[in-house]
């Protein structure tokens, strides 16, 4: 964030915050869903579709010893959650406690007023020389809630490039030129490039009847499914230990990814304790590929494949139902 200079006295101290829980409809939200690291809550979850409200439990820190002296006085801590996207803005002023410069509160975020990304911050307001409502500090960095995503990531998690993979720019592609799809782990943000040498694929992909948009939402989960094997696999081969030898999550994406898997992937272990399986059975051979079916199953759930195939075979029976009456 860039520095404001204001015409006043301002904490010139860290606000911090962080939120400690979410739920959703009244119940918990998965803490693999919740990166303190990357500051970012994802809310899309496939078992939670029609959700009406999340609730987001926040604890801010202020720099106590200038709130007790400085120059200012009827302070008051507030959470702000915003969207562009909507113009919607909700302020929820926190409680502090005693004796301290802990700041806790709730903030709730109804479905129907967000669209995409919500950001969550803190702002610290008081009357400074006379005049009420100042503001004299904030959080530096906000928090981000997505409502599209299913995994933690701050930027957007995949990018989208439609390509002819035959005669188009990118000539490293032409190898795959009778592939429908690619997925691109090598940069800093995975990328999908769908390939237009496919004859209707993205015609398909851009259906308005009925049985086109359940194709269309088939097709594109078993592309988000290879997307999240693919990013599994390359989180895999990017992870590091630390200074005692103990296998560490990847930053960024990579990092979200398997801490959204792992329980999946490896079900019954505490997270660390997957990283040092994972480890030991790709480095040592075994078990190894017994794990891809595990691999391809969590990526499955998480693209929602097993519901968007059973919506189309639904509908396509009823479709030919009717062409037989």
């Amino acid at each position: 964030m860039s520095r404001i200079i204001y015409p006043y006295p301002v904490l010139s101290g860290r606000v911090e915050v962080e939120i400690t829980r979410v739920r959703v409809d009244g119940r918990p939200l998965d803490y693999s869903r919740i990166s303190p690291s990357l500051q970012t809550v994802a809310l899309d979850d496939p078992s939670r579709d029609d959700w009406q409200e999340a609730v987001l439990d926040v604890r801010t820190v202020l720099p106590e010893e200038e709130i007790a002296y400085g120059p200012w006085s009827e302070l008051v801590c507030v959470a702000v959650v915003e969207e562009q996207a909507t113009n919607t803005r909700t302020v929820q002023r926190l409680t502090r406690e005693r004796g301290s410069g802990t700041w806790q509160g709730s903030v709730r975020l109804r479905r129907s007023r967000h669209r995409s990304r919500a950001t969550l911050g803190v702002q610290v307001v008081a009357a400074v020389e006379g005049v009420r409502g100042r503001m004299i500090g904030r959080v530096e960095n906000d928090w981000v809630i997505d409502l599209q995503a299913e995994i933690p990531v701050r930027d957007k998690e995949v990018r989208i490039v439609e390509a002819d993979f035959r005669d188009g720019p990118y000539a490293w592609l032409r190898p795959f030129k009778d592939a429908p799809w690619f997925v691109d782990t090598s940069g800093e943000l995975p990328t999908v490039y769908l390939n237009q040498g496919v004859e209707g694929l993205t015609a398909l992909l851009r259906g308005n009847s009925t049985t086109e948009k359940a194709t269309a939402a088939l097709v594109n989960a078993q592309i988000v499914s290879d997307v999240w094997e693919t990013m599994f696999h390359a989180s895999v081969s990017d992870m590091e230990s630390d200074e005692n030898g103990t296998p560490r999550l990847p930053v960024g994406w990579r990092g979200a990814v398997l801490e959204a898997m792992l329980s999946d992937v490896l079900p019954g272990l505490s997270p660390t304790d997957a990283l040092v399986e994972l480890r030991a059975r790709r480095q040592e051979g075994y078990g190894w590929t017994e794990l891809q079916s595990r691999v391809q199953y969590a990526a499955a759930l998480r693209a929602q494949l097993p519901k968007q195939l059973a919506t189309t075979l639904r509908l396509t029976a009823r479709s030919s139902q009717g062409e037989n009456r």
